[in-house]
């Protein structure tokens, strides 16, 4: 059997052209070896190392992902060790070139060339693979080990984040450096991603890669390891679309290295490193397009008897798989974890050169700040997350008025507002713009000029972004944008369309960035589009993802003081739920500060006595609702409270003191009123509590009407009230209403 090891070029004569294939047009063309590769004996022995490490790691841990990370190697040293601009010493330098591991099965991928390039990881990190408190576990996690740029693992993300770093990049140019030539901005850099079958097969990689089409990212460039093996083995089985055809017809430059080439069964694999060195050159000069690289490899490769299989992909090959691939590549099989004291050293110059371009970068940076005072001022600001000395003056104050505004209305002149003082604020929606009000007023849209439209004119240094009907896509680009690490994203989309956007909801708050979600249209309120718009279990649902913030304001003012509850927060993703019908704006001459929202939840009216007998707990369009019932209580001689309890997750933030003052431990007779399902109310209620809710789906009429039907209403809330009461011994003796 024919191999050639160490990379792919031992053994082989060099030459110097060669065969990539690309989609611009899509055929065969030549394209000359660049001669600054220097592809050394060292490179293709750290290479070696790199698969030896990956089955060691997985063997160790015993369970593990150790096929693509042998076959990627090649790719991901090239990358680390040739192609990025970064510095293992300051992994968080702000003109680093970034890598996202959209594979994140394949975490060792990464690691390993963290701990080659030196980025603080050594062989002992490795050796600890998928264990406790160790720096490597079982997929890359965003701001636990040194150079990951972002969690992943869920299959797809990664793409859509790589997008969204690229895009991220454009914008913190035109702010800070709009008119440098093309390429010539110090702060211009390149993202690199991985991605593999898994990951173009999720619905979520095509939404973000559309958008990347139509935004010609220039700056990005993905690479498909093509190895048609997932863990039901062949892909065939469920695949057979051209992928590189796919990308084109996004708009995106493909090309194609075949690692393949001839009958791989009888060993016909070369690991061509030169070619693949020529397209991501290639790659990097098409400045117009996004750019995607299929690269045809074999999983595995060389293990003799389990490559180009689904058992490499996911498991540890065996002691004596292990031991034979050890024998070919020339390594003792007695001795895992073996790494030649020259080939570290080799690879370690990578921080050498790091800090060399770190510096020459820092002398291109103190002559551009001495010459841009206030853009230096708000580069220090941004790269802290810090808002603007004053910034709240701007937000808005509405005037007391029973016709009121639609919370989404609110939010839209909250934007207005904000636009001049923080610029680091952009974001759009997924073709819902008039609807969720997420477009700044006079703002020109991100986009390539000849993609502009008499309804969204723009640029593309613009700051409206359109995503198309792409929530996913959405969520994921957006995780991209505020990882890259300087401006503040906000997506907007029906409060019932969250789900589409979950997961990377969910990562988003894994990862603790700071994105602002605007979900409108949130309850039975939104009327005649019926039950399937109105969000009945969402805000519970979206209640149990663990650091998500749900916020549902319950007036105009609320939204304002919700949005500077989400801007201050810089660790946390945020989610506005705000309605499509008009709220009455509440009256703070005679109610509590709307203020009181940044505490989660607040008294908003006190009861008579000051000393409560029952206590109304409402969010959003509710909370009028029980402001009414009060009135109807206390007349009947009940002490009565209402507390506006927009976001739940802040409430619980508070002292107990706090809590204890809102909510008294002794007033057990409470009731909640929430137009969705009660479940995520009974911490809060208690035993003795009672909900006014929804348990059921939604109907297609005016939201009065529903409304009416479905029991939100002052007197059923009072009727709830009653019960409360009647359970606690505070009524007896007669009927308490239902």
């Amino acid at each position: 059997m024919r191999r050639s090891q160490g990379g792919g070029l031992r053994g082989l004569d060099r030459v110097n052209l060669k065969r990539v294939h690309t989609s611009c047009p899509r055929s065969t063309i030549d394209v000359a070896a660049k001669d600054d590769l220097n592809w050394s004996d060292l490179d293709r022995r750290a290479v070696d190392t790199v698969r030896v490490l990956a089955m060691d790691a997985v063997e160790k841990a015993g369970n593990g992902h150790p096929g693509t990370a042998m076959s990627l190697a090649p790719a991901a040293y090239l990358l680390f060790n040739k192609v990025m601009r970064h510095d293992p010493t300051d992994p968080l330098w702000a003109a680093r070139d970034r890598f996202v591991l959209s594979c994140g099965h394949s975490s060792l991928t990464l690691y390993i060339q963290l701990y080659l390039a030196g980025f603080g990881l050594e062989v002992d990190d490795l050796a600890s693979l998928r264990q406790w408190d160790s720096l490597t576990p079982g997929h890359p996690e965003y701001g636990h080990t040194p150079g990951v740029e972002v969690t992943t693992g869920p299959l797809g993300q990664g793409i859509g984040n790589a997008v969204g770093m690229a895009m991220a990049a454009r914008r913190e140019r035109g702010l800070l450096d709009p008119d440098a030539a093309d390429g010539a901005s110090i702060f211009d850099h390149h993202v690199y991603a991985m991605c593999s079958d898994g990951d173009i097969e999720e619905g979520v990689s095509h939404e973000s890669s559309a958008v990347a089409g139509v935004q010609k990212l220039g700056n990005l460039t993905v690479i498909y390891d093509d190895n048609e093996i997932s863990i039901e083995d062949d892909t065939r089985i469920a695949k057979n679309e051209d992928v590189g055809a796919r990308y084109a017809a996004y708009g995106w430059h493909v090309q194609t290295v075949d690692w393949r080439q001839g009958d791989p069964e009888k060993g016909d694999y070369n690991e061509d490193v030169e070619a693949l060195w020529a397209a991501i050159q290639e790659a990097k000069a098409v400045t117009d397009k996004p750019s995607f690289i299929v690269l045809r490899t074999i999983i595995g490769w060389p293990a003799p008897n389990k490559q180009n299989t689904g058992k490499i992909h996911g498991s540890a090959l065996g002691a004596d798989e292990v031991k034979a691939t050890k024998e070919i590549l020339g390594f003792d099989p007695n001795r895992p974890f073996d790494v030649a004291p020259e080939v570290l050293e080799h690879t370690r110059q990578a921080a050498a050169r790091g800090r060399e371009q770190h510096a020459e970068w820092t002398k291109a940076f103190e002559a551009w700040a001495a010459g841009n005072e206030e853009g230096k001022k708000l580069f220090d600001r941004l790269s802290t997350r810090s808002l603007p000395e004053g910034w709240t003056s701007a937000l808005p104050e509405f005037p007391a008025d029973e016709k009121g505004l639609a919370t989404r209305a609110a939010s839209g002149k909250v934007l207005d507002a904000l636009a001049p003082v923080l610029p680091e604020l952009w974001g759009g929606s997924a073709d819902l713009a008039e609807s969720n009000n997420t477009t700044m007023k006079g703002e020109p849209s991100f986009i390539p000029a000849e993609y502009a439209t008499k309804a969204f004119p723009g640029h593309e240094y613009g700051r409206t972004l359109h995503f198309g009907i792409r929530e996913h896509g959405m969520g994921s680009i957006l995780n991209g944008i505020a990882a890259n690490g300087l401006t503040r994203p906000y997506g907007g989309t029906f409060l019932v369309f969250s789900d589409y956007m979950r997961g990377a909801v969910r990562l988003s708050a894994l990862m603790k960035l700071p994105v602002t979600y605007v979900w409108t249209h949130d309850s039975i309120g939104l009327g005649e589009d019926g039950p399937t718009h109105q969000p009945i279990e969402t805000l519970t649902a979206l209640r149990a993802i663990v650091g998500l913030d749900v916020v549902r304001p319950a007036d105009a003012n609320e939204t304002a003081w919700a949005w500077r509850g989400a801007l201050e927060h810089t660790d946390r993703p945020t989610a506005l739920a705000l309605s499509r019908q008009n709220l009455p704006t509440i009256d703070r001459s005679k109610y509590a500060s709307a203020e009181g929202v940044l505490k989660g939840g607040y008294i908003l009216s006190e009861a008579s006595t000051g000393e409560p007998k029952v206590i109304l707990i409402g969010t959003g369009s509710e909370v009028s609702i029980c402001l009414a019932a009060q009135e109807r209580l206390e007349a009947e001689g009940t002490p009565t409270r209402v507390v506006s309890m927009p976001c739940q997750e802040w409430f619980f933030e508070q002292d107990t003191a706090y809590q204890q003052k809102v909510l008294p431990r002794g007033v057990k007779a409470r009731v909640s009123v929430e137009a969705g399902i009660r479940m995520s109310w009974d911490r809060l209620i208690g035993d003795a509590g009672e909900a006014v809710s929804i348990e059921h789906y939604g109907a297609s009429a005016p939201a009065k009407i529903l409304f009416e039907q479905f029991g939100f209403t002052a007197d059923n809330v009072v009727a709830k009230a009653n019960a409360a009461l009647a359970k606690v011994g505070e009524i007896t003796g007669h009927t308490t209403g239902n």
